[in-house]
């Protein structure tokens, strides 16, 4: 007898291209069928077939609360309740942007849009404007949303201008777009030596977090806003996944390094769409009304969206609510990488803040090189053993996985107790 998670996908299969309304969500890396969600509650979410499962996804990183927090729901009736949207100002967006501007102090101004993609893109916009150049830097194995010129992939050099990695996107549209490797201080010296009178921005995840999770080595970060602003590059941190994830200030502030533009989305739309740019307010005066840079959205600062976000911006501010996220986040790796140890697997974790990444390698990766050295089979393997568990990870060895704030000792031993069970039948 069909599941009804199978049901609900053959269906959607005859409406939605692939059954899915985003690539990942599909299991095409892994195999099988999609878990079709139901409801949410705190750490766990239900499947169509009510089968609970401890959710280390979180929408893809916003619900750093856990899922349908009652002080986040309540904001959302609140908000519903007087309107869904205006088209017009509201006092909200004032609220949320003087709320971001004071917790990000390198945002001296932002604007409020509805998702990641259009906030990078539009930060990209914005640099080009600014500068006057046309070039820009991006990062192999780094994901800036789909915006024609930032879905480009790395050609056979350092230095090879990228081609698109999509179907769909002209080449020149991706023509000025160089693609460097992560981590790679030599490269983005030798590039702005050679041609860094014309890049107009560099724009990096400071943490990658959809190549799985790379940390930043210790040099690369500063070499790169060292670069910028000795050439007149604008820099910009893509903080759609780490900002409000990894600290309160995000990354820019875990690792004390300032940009010049900063974009930001999921935490600060609590569960809700909502993105936002921001940053110098030299370089954000060039937007339009005040400059020729166009940007525009009607659903942009939505207030009910924006409520979201308040609610759990306020909450993130807790005392030591980042100190005890970052020791769950740990606690979990820990006691995944001491399973993998004993069932004798090439396995390896690490974490930052509410963010971790796991590999099936010895040692966690640097750069996207070597996050493709890592065993795929095995962790496909892994993925569907710990859902039968009712355990659920990123349905990619390739992408992040998130903690939250609700995930409490229960839930980080019994994950543990899972892999145990998993990995020791895999020794067998």
């Amino acid at each position: 007898m069909a599941s009804r998670n199978q049901e609900l996908f053959e269906r959607s299969q005859r409406r939605i291209p692939g059954g899915v309304n985003s690539p990942v969500r599909a299991f095409k890396a892994v195999g099988g069928t999609p878990v079709f969600c139901k409801r949410g509650q705190g750490p766990r979410f239900w499947d169509a077939d009510d089968k609970p499962y401890i959710d280390y996804v979180g929408s893809w990183g916003p619900l750093i609360l856990g899922h349908a927090h009652p002080e986040v729901v309540a904001a959302v009736q609140e908000a519903a309740a007087r309107g869904l949207s205006f088209g017009a100002p509201t006092e909200q967006e004032l609220e949320i942007a003087e709320l971001l501007c004071e917790l990000v102090p390198s945002m001296e101004q932002v604007r409020l849009v509805s998702s990641g993609t259009e906030a990078t893109m539009s930060a990209i916009r914005l640099a080009r404007g600014f500068t006057g150049r046309s070039r820009i830097v991006k990062f192999e194995g780094c994901y800036h949303g789909h915006a024609d010129s930032l879905l480009v992939k790395a050609g056979s050099g350092a230095l090879t201008f990228g081609q698109p990695s999509s179907a769909g996107i002209p080449p020149e549209a991706a023509a000025h777009t160089l693609v460097l490797e992560y981590n790679n201080a030599e490269a983005l010296e030798q590039t702005f030596a050679q041609g860094g009178r014309d890049i107009a921005a560099v724009i990096v995840e400071p943490v990658a977090g959809n190549m799985n999770l790379i940390l930043p080595r210790p040099d690369f970060l500063k070499v790169l806003r060292d670069l910028c602003s000795a050439h007149g590059s604008v820099l910009i941190f893509d903080e759609v996944m780490t900002g409000f994830r990894v600290g309160l200030g995000g990354a820019q502030a875990y690792f004390g390094i300032t940009p010049d533009l900063t974009t930001l989305g999921k935490v600060i739309g609590g569960g809700m769409p909502v993105g936002a740019f921001g940053g110098r307010r030299d370089i954000m005066q060039c937007i339009a009304p005040l400059g020729p840079v166009y940007q525009a959205g009607t659903l942009s600062g939505n207030p009910v969206a924006v409520a979201a976000g308040l609610a759990t911006l306020r909450l993130v501010q807790a005392p030591g609510f980042y100190d005890r996220l970052a020791a769950s986040t740990r606690q979990l790796t820990e006691g995944l990488a001491v399973a993998a140890r004993t069932a004798g697997t090439p396995f390896s974790a690490q974490a930052i803040g509410g963010m971790f990444g796991l590999y099936f390698r010895a040692s966690p990766p640097q750069s996207y090189a070597e996050v493709m050295e890592c065993d795929k089979e095995a962790f496909n393997l892994f993925f569907h053993a710990m859902l039968e568990e009712g355990v659920y990870f990123a349905p990619s060895a390739f992408e992040a996985g998130f903690v939250s704030a609700a995930h409490g000792p229960d839930e980080l031993a019994a994950t543990v107790a899972a892999a145990n069970r998993v990995l020791a039948r895999g020794r067998r």
